[in-house]
């Protein structure tokens, strides 16, 4: 509830002054759009016309003062108008009538179309990522767009339609048939009647009778079918639900088909969909394009710019009183109280805040929001990911039993992530360092290997823990521990903590020498020790640590409060990314969601549980400090630790 005082009064005035702003409402696509920057109003010289907004292209065209008929006008300006053209030749199904009607763009379309118009105006192909909130119509607005360019345009200008399903490609291309079968003869120039006719006996493409341009349509997981094909535009449909198999990824996929598509003008491919979690193909394709880091542009449509999505406020007083902290940062975002009660009331009936996020995003953090089963909440995440940034360096590791420090020589996988470097020149620190260790697998299908490195007293002051370094990649499990070893080592003799699980059940134990040698010949290694739960004594020590169900159960619940009350400074984005596809799974275990991972959060996980347990670090006489030098040289750890 919203206990801040207020002068309802005041905010009554601003309100009113917000409603007046949207004059966009109401739209008339005939009459133009007065507030678009790339129209002009004109008086036309055609009988029966009068004074219109067009676009500034279609005036300047040569065949302007040609114009001699009402449908010399209309022709023209399909030519130029595409939102004219939807609102003359399109007729779609309403959604919630029960009809079709003329296709009369809403706010967030023709703010897309602008942006796509920009580029075809400017003579530049047309690439863009979109990231959709529900119902508001962007598939058909891209479907019908590329149809425009097909029909107006462009003859033998294929296109493409791939969706996650099949059965949702082919729903896009029948609205397109429909589209074709309601559309007037008066203004179709093509050689033969509009309508949609087999080609060549493809079940999966259809011709656009009198214009020879192909529309093809297929699945994420059936697209071999368009090798060899000619697109000129693709229309990727629901792209963050495109599925991972043995034989194509969404990137492969993607690759091939942007591969066959010219860059030339007229030229489009769109990805776009709803959002699912953060961490796959397509949220680093828009995380690519929110950078300026790629040819796509994003867009993205917040619930609020979605016109249905209004409650007339009866009273004002009474929602202002009982707005949450969320709401009341919406209207200090600009928007209208209409809006808030709408969202309001829509927010009783979901189950959680992040539910509510999730469905009806205002930005693209809350769209990309796992708001299933999520082990950490993406506020905290997201907060945790403003620290996160490009390291300082990229050093290659080897593992060469003879020459100590990092090394920018050739290794077999991966590379040494730096944010900072190790600090030699401070005064001596206990365990300032600590190496956190998680073995994968050892083929490049396999689980990841991670190396983490954590500061404990960043510029040699005390204060949070910092992530400084990280290896991620794959490799033999003795190379892993060599690695580990020579990080450890460049790092102050850090205190190396290795999740010892794969080598303990490695073949019945037959890595176990892995741990006992890196135990000889590395100064600093975690040992953690059993004890007889009746007396207290301690039973047996071994080498690293030991995630079980209640082991992982005590991390995993350590990691959720760091993460919640920031304690910890994260540097890799791609960790935030597995901190928000991290789970609950239905058996009460925690696991990374299908196809993601959660190596790097594990070294976090565990990193930061033992640094928990330690005491706490202090500056040492160099007489202290751990010798670097324990081993001879004749184990598969020799010469790493001088």
């Amino acid at each position: 509830m919203n206990t801040e005082p207020y002068d309802i009064d005041e905010i009554l005035r601003e309100n009113s002054r917000r409603m007046q702003m949207r004059r966009h409402e109401g739209y008339d696509p005939v009459a133009g759009d007065p507030d678009d920057p790339d129209r002009i109003m004109v008086s036309v010289p055609v009988s029966g016309v009068g004074v219109v907004c067009i676009p500034k292209a279609m005036k300047a065209d040569p065949d302007w003062k040609s114009m001699a008929t009402c449908r010399d006008f209309e022709l023209l300006r399909i030519r130029h108008d595409f939102e004219f053209w939807a609102a003359k030749c399109v007729r779609i199904r309403l959604k919630g009538q029960g009809r079709t009607g003329p296709f009369i763009l809403n706010a967030p379309q023709r703010r897309v179309v602008r942006t796509m118009e920009k580029d075809r105006r400017d003579g530049r192909p047309i690439r863009m990522v979109m990231l959709k909130a529900r119902q508001w119509g962007g598939s058909t607005l891209v479907q019908m767009y590329f149809a425009w360019i097909q029909i107006v345009h462009r003859r033998n200008w294929n296109s493409l339609i791939c969706a996650h399903v099949k059965d949702v490609a082919a729903d896009l291309r029948g609205s397109l048939h429909n589209m074709l079968a309601d559309y007037p003869e008066r203004l179709w120039t093509g050689t033969d009647a509009p309508r949609f006719q087999s080609w060549q006996g493809a079940g999966n493409t259809r011709e656009i009778a009198g214009r020879r341009c192909n529309v093809t349509v297929t699945s994420s997981l059936g697209q071999d079918a368009t090798r060899g094909m000619d697109f000129s535009l693709a229309h990727l449909s629901e792209v963050a639900y495109w599925q991972t198999s043995p034989k194509h990824s969404p990137a492969d996929i993607i690759r091939n088909i942007s591969g066959g598509i010219a860059m030339v003008p007229y030229t489009a491919i769109v990805m776009e969909s709803t959002a699912n979690g953060v961490g796959n193909f397509f949220h680093s394709q828009w995380m690519l394009a929110e950078a300026g880091r790629s040819a796509y542009r994003p867009v993205f449509v917040p619930w609020h710019e979605i016109e249905t999505y209004r409650t007339p406020c009866r009273d004002p007083e009474a929602l202002w009183q009982s707005m949450t902290p969320y709401e009341k940062n919406l209207w200090d975002k600009g928007l209208t109280l209409d809006m808030i009660q709408w969202y309001h009331d829509k927010r009783l009936e979901m189950y959680s805040d992040s539910a509510m996020q999730s469905e009806y995003p205002s930005d693209p953090v809350e769209a990309f929001v796992n708001s299933g089963a999520s082990v950490f909440e993406s506020a905290h995440i997201e907060a945790l990911r403003e620290s996160c940034s490009e390291p300082l360096s990229a050093i290659r590791l080897a593992a060469c039993q003879h020459t100590a420090g990092l090394m920018a020589t050739p290794g077999p996988d991966g590379e040494l992530k730096v944010w900072s470097p190790p600090d030699w020149d401070s005064p001596h620190i206990t365990d300032r360092y600590v190496v956190s260790v998680d073995i994968g697998g050892r083929s490049r299908t396999s689980d990841y290997s991670v190396i983490t490195v954590f500061d404990r007293m960043p510029g040699g002051n005390e204060g949070k823990v910092e992530v400084v370094a990280q290896w991620r990649g794959h490799a033999d499990h003795d190379l892993i521990a060599r690695y580990a070893a020579r990080v450890g080592n460049a790092y102050r003799r850090a205190l190396l903590v290795i999740e010892s699980n794969s080598l303990e059940s490695d073949y019945n134990g037959a890595s176990d020498y892995i741990l006992e040698e890196l135990n000889e010949s590395y100064p600093n290694v975690f040992v953690r020790t059993r004890r007889d739960s009746a007396t207290g004594a301690s039973i047996e020590s071994r080498v690293g640590f030991h995630t079980n169900r209640a082991t992982k159960s005590l991390i995993i619940s350590h990691l959720v409060g760091l993460v919640r009350d920031g304690a910890y400074i994260e540097r890799d984005s791609d960790a935030c990314d597995e901190l928000a596809t991290y789970e609950f799974r239905a058996n009460g275990s925690y696991a990374a969601r299908d196809g993601h991972h959660d190596d790097r959060l594990m070294t976090r996980a565990i990193g930061l549980y033992v640094i928990h347990t330690l005491p706490k670090p202090h500056i040492c006489a160099p007489s202290e400090f751990i010798s670097p030098l324990r081993a001879s040289g004749d184990t598969i750890f020799g010469g790493l630790c001088r």
